[in-house]
């Protein structure tokens, strides 16, 4: 999940072309771009698009609308009884255990109604000082729980702090190691300066450093460096390899530990990460000679 392209769902227009983008996965977003008026309306043009439109292998979500709004029931039970290629939803401004589990039962209800067998996936939006407080319950709330991510501007909005001079490295850092503690997938906020690509790629680089597995994405230029930056490089990959067999040769004597080409010394600790990198490149289709 390098990049997760957001698309409203009552574009007709951008639900096609997100069907036909390079993100490995999409939301469709009953949230915050759709107006009230339209909320109802638009969650049936989610569903429509979902069973519709042809979204290849990569992962299709929903972003419902948050527990507090009148229209977060009917989301959760209705895609979950009518939406069929629906992977997961998303859950935003999820501050506690309780909400996970709120979600879970409605999904649950949903998936009987409609004679559901696959189990649909749960991620939630921690967008909140109580939401990074209570993280790492939320991370351990419910075993449909697949995903976290991290919601800048409501988090930014809680805290009050009006014009952010850097990254919220505290909440980001809490929320990655939550999520990887509980085996879910840690999906950074979004970047919401289009023009800037070096910005993006520096936002992405930071997330990649605290434990990140991706990115959001508001728009599809901003697709390309999600999925660049959060792949292994070709040097990655050719240190892997060169790790691996070395460590084999190390082996073959007796050893537990060698030294790379560049006369670094590894042990058996670097061939979990070596297999780490290589399983990472062959998922995301970037396995290649150096």
């Amino acid at each position: 999940m390098r990049s997760l392209l957001a698309v409203p769902a009552t574009n007709p227009r951008f639900l096609e072309k997100g069907a036909q983008s390079a993100a490995d996965g999409v939301f469709i977003d009953l949230e915050d771009a759709v107006v009230p008026d339209l909320k109802v309306e638009g969650r049936g043009k989610a569903i429509e698009a979902i069973d519709t439109l042809d979204w290849g292998g990569r992962s299709l979500m929903v972003r419902v609308n948050d527990r507090s709004t009148p229209w977060c029931e009917s989301d959760l039970t209705e895609l979950a009884r009518s939406a069929r290629r629906l992977d997961a939803v998303i859950l935003p401004k999820c501050e506690t255990a309780d909400d996970v589990r709120a979600a879970d039962a409605l999904l649950a209800s949903g998936e009987r109604a409609g004679k559901r067998s696959a189990p649909i996936r749960l991620y939630v939006l921690v967008e909140t000082a109580k939401g990074v407080a209570n993280c790492e319950a939320i991370a351990a709330a419910s075993d449909r729980m697949a995903g976290m991510i991290f919601g800048a501007g409501d988090y930014q909005l809680d805290l009050g702090v009006l014009e952010p001079t850097g990254p919220f490295t505290y909440a980001m850092a809490r929320i990655a190691n939550a999520a990887r503690a509980y085996g879910l997938v840690p999906i950074d906020a979004p970047y919401f300066d289009i023009g800037n690509a070096e910005g993006l790629r520096a936002a992405c680089r930071l997330a990649q450093s605290l434990g990140f597995e991706g990115k959001m994405a508001i728009h599809p230029s901003q697709v390309e460096a999600a999925n660049e930056v959060f792949a292994p490089t070709a040097s990655q990959i050719a240190w892997a390899r060169e790790v691996l067999d070395a460590m084999e040769a190390a082996a073959s004597q007796g050893r537990g530990a060698a030294r790379t080409k560049d006369g670094k010394m590894i042990d058996l600790v670097h061939i979990k990460i070596a297999r780490k990198v290589l399983e990472r490149a062959d998922r995301n289709g970037n396995r290649r000679n150096p």
